[in-house]
Order: structure tokens, then sequence, then C-alpha cells
């Protein structure tokens, strides 16, 4: 009987020792050696103090700051640990509304978020990423067109010509991987930071 059952314990924790351990920190000191940035959460450091991740958006508020897209995810009700209350670009907490196009609730926020950012740049079509959430609701990036449709607001809020916030989104717009894959975006963590350290603003 043990003569049986012997070469399956063998294999078993052979096996276990090598998928349960050997690979994970291979591929743990590999990920550490060539590409350390991105294994340890793509963190952004200023002054000695980790800001943000590259790959997480944040809720920027004010005049002064670029916007990311609406954010869909939400938290536990503090006061009703039934419900939920919305709390935006929770990571904790994943997720998009699943509001579909025949929605009234996603139909009414659209509109209320076109109005608002109308009423912000009469001149200019609103894009479509700046009035609905993306299915993850921690999307760090908006398109080119996002951030010079909110070039004229950030302008006038820091007191800076138009010209000189156009010329820090064009160089902040980041390119098709290997000039192929993805579209062109810009990451609007990386492009607050560089906005504050603006000479001027």
């Amino acid at each position: 009987m043990l003569k049986e059952i012997r070469p399956a314990i063998v294999m078993m924790v052979l096996l276990t020792a090598l998928t349960g351990l050997v690979y994970p920190l291979a591929m743990t000191g590999v990920a550490q050696a060539v590409f350390p940035h991105q294994a340890n959460g793509s963190l952004i450091v200023k002054d000695g103090k980790v800001i943000g991740s590259e790959l997480i958006g944040q809720n920027f508020a004010g005049e002064r700051y670029f916007r990311g897209r609406p954010s869909a995810t939400s938290d536990t009700d503090p006061n009703d640990a039934t419900k939920t209350v919305a709390a935006p670009y929770n990571a904790a907490n994943s997720s998009g509304s699943n509001a579909g196009p025949t929605s009234k609730a996603l139909f009414d926020r659209v509109q209320a978020y076109t109005a608002k950012l109308k009423a912000e740049n009469p001149d200019a079509p609103v894009p479509v990423d700046l009035v609905t959430a993306s299915a993850s609701g921690l999307d760090p990036d908006i398109t080119p067109a996002a951030a010079h449709f909110q070039v004229p607001r950030v302008a006038k809020a820091r007191g800076l010509p138009e010209a000189k916030v156009r010329e820090l989104v064009a160089q902040s717009i980041d390119g098709r991987f290997l000039g192929v894959l993805g579209e062109p975006r810009v990451n609007v963590l990386k492009l607050n930071i560089a906005l504050d350290a603006l000479k001027g603003g």
C-alpha cells in the first residue's frame, strides 16, 4: 500500500515546492532585477514621499488641476453596512457602474457632466472620456483631447498663458507602445506634478 502511495506523495511535495516556492521566487527575483519600478507598483515619489501610482487614478479637485475620468467605484456606507456610497478611485473596490446604454441614471449623469464641462469650455466639443467612467473605475490616463480640453480652465486658475500649459500637455503625451499598441494617452498624476513644477503658476 505504502509503495503505491509514496510516488504520489513525493510528486505532490515536489510540485508544491516547485510551483509554490521556486517558481514564484524566481519570477519575483527576475522582476526585481529587470523591471524594479513596475514590480514595486509603479509608485511615484515626490520629496521622498510616495504620492501615488502611475497605474491608479486619483480624485483631483479644484480648478488648478487636470482631472481624470469619472470613477464609479464605491465603498461601504459607514452609517449602514448594507449600503454603499460613492468613493471615487477606491482601489480596494475596483468596478464599473454596470449601467447600460438604456440606463436613465447613466444618461442623467453623463448629461450633468457634459453640461458642467461645456460651461468651462464652451468652444470645444466635450471628450467622451471626461463624462464616462472606465470599466475599472481606476483609469489613471485620459486622451490628449481630454487634457487639451481642460487647458483654458487650468491656465486661468493658475494665471499661466494657455500656450505654456498646452506645451506641457504635449510633452506629457505617452505614445503607442512600440509605436503600434494602444492609443496615445496622458497620465493625469504625472501631468499635475509637472504642472506644479512650472514657474509662474
